[in-house]
């Protein structure tokens, strides 16, 4: 079936004008009027006007097609016609219409409550908004997946389920792993640590689960988790590498999609005005400027969300947050040298308020260090023997970073929340469709 038929964006080619055409598709909406049927069909490639003349298509089949709810599928074969009133300034005039599934009135529209279409977010996920949303978060990661092979990062599959709850007991989905404890991953670092031996330079998206009942605009419990481990690296190496990435991606993006980013209220050339080097403020400088614009914070607080915003709101580039006092991170950062206050990590904050993306560190190699992180935090380090091996067998300077892909595209696409960038959103009240 798939070889006899075209797709829509054939109507639009050059040369298609008086051509016949074969499409299938969905209705995305129908009227008719005086024995003319109008109609926008619309396939994985866009959408065309069809329209269908009752002396032409039998009084039975014009009939048929006339009732054919928003979202019934049809197949049609007609002739490709210049109409400067319809949208793209051709339509199919058709020759025959037949129905395949007329379907049950469309249950979205506009004007109903966030929770009831969250409620149908299987059939929600059909609007142009959302179709546009999810073609640009596939080639974003596209451009991820092509920025790493242009730069030597081995792309590989670590676990999803996990004896270690490797950010904290607190945040981590627990379950009963035939009669042990297991939890489902927070991050794949720890084990890309492991692959970063043998390769170097290693990397894997894989989603992300965060038990946090946090309710905010940019938190869901699950997301895909874009993440990379770098051998001989120091802070400044990784922080100039996320740099040269962002850049690559979101020029990318830009490049390949404009109309599309153009519709969903981000002007592409914003994003191709985006260049490095990014600014860089430490903790604690960050601090200083936060009191200074009214916020009660001191050393050791631990920025949000709205601390985050004020830091950024201005500005049209992404910010590195820097040197983090060590008791609000992970055990497995290295202190910094040259304060043993803080640890060599970054967290990169989006333009415009939109908080943090990224998440990096320099990785803590002395044995000693680790454990006695550990043990301050109230956590048995024979539970992370194997990740202290990796200190014992030819350990090297590395660092790494995570990368939230929906906290990126939400700033890329100005979403006001997360959840409309991923198909179904999980948050601590909705695990359903």
């Amino acid at each position: 079936m798939e070889a006899s038929f075209d797709t829509v964006a054939r109507a639009f080619e050059p040369g298609a004008v008086g051509t016949t055409v074969r499409l299938h598709g969905w209705v995305l909406r129908s009227r008719s009027s005086g024995g003319i049927l109008f109609l926008v069909l619309r396939d994985r490639t866009g959408s065309v006007q069809v329209t269908g003349r009752k002396d032409v298509l039998g009084a039975e089949a014009f009939d048929a097609a006339e009732h054919v709810q928003n979202e019934g599928s049809v197949s049609v074969e007609g002739t490709v016609a210049e109409d400067p009133r319809a949208p793209g300034g051709c339509e199919v005039r058709a020759s025959r219409i037949h129905v395949i599934d007329a379907g049950l009135p469309f249950p979205i529209w506009s004007g109903q409550t966030e929770e009831f279409l969250l409620d149908k977010r299987h059939l929600t996920i059909r609007s142009q908004e959302f179709v546009t949303i999810f073609r640009l978060k596939a080639e974003l990661l596209r451009a991820f997946r092509e920025f790493f092979d242009a730069e030597d990062v081995l792309e590989t599959t670590p676990p999803i389920l996990t004896g270690n709850a490797a950010e904290g007991g607190a945040e981590a989905f627990e379950i009963d792993y035939f009669g042990q404890p297991g939890y489902l991953s927070q991050t794949a670092q720890l084990y890309l640590e492991a692959l970063l031996f043998p390769n170097e330079r290693v990397y894997a998206l894989t989603p992300s689960f965060r038990a946090e009942k946090s309710r905010t605009p940019r938190h869901i419990t699950e997301f895909q988790n874009l993440e990379v481990e770098l051998a001989w690296c120091d802070l400044d190496g990784l922080l100039t590498f996320i740099e040269r990435m962002f850049v690559s991606v979101v020029h990318t993006v830009a490049d390949r999609r404009p109309k599309e980013l153009a519709s969903l209220g981000r002007p592409p050339e914003e994003l191709r005005a985006i260049a490095a080097p990014f600014p860089r403020l430490t903790y604690g400088k960050a601090i200083d400027r936060l009191k200074a614009a009214g916020f009660s914070v001191s050393w050791g607080s631990d920025l949000g969300a709205a601390e985050e915003r004020a830091l950024t709101l201005e500005s049209n580039v992404p910010l590195f947050l820097t040197h983090f006092p060590r008791e609000l991170k992970a055990f497995y950062m290295l202190r910094s040298p040259n304060d043993p206050r803080t640890v060599e990590a970054a967290d990169l904050l989006g333009p415009e308020g939109y908080g943090e993306i990224v998440g990096a560190s320099c990785r803590e190699t002395d044995v000693d260090r680790l454990v006695a992180r550990l043990k301050e935090m109230g956590v048995d380090p024979a539970g992370y023997e194997w990740y202290l091996d990796l200190r014992r067998h030819g350990s090297v300077p590395h660092a790494g970073f995570g990368l939230g892909i929906e906290r990126m595209l939400r700033w890329m696409l100005r979403r006001e929340h997360i959840r409309d960038t991923t198909p179904f959103p999980r948050t601590p009240s909705r695990h359903t469709p």
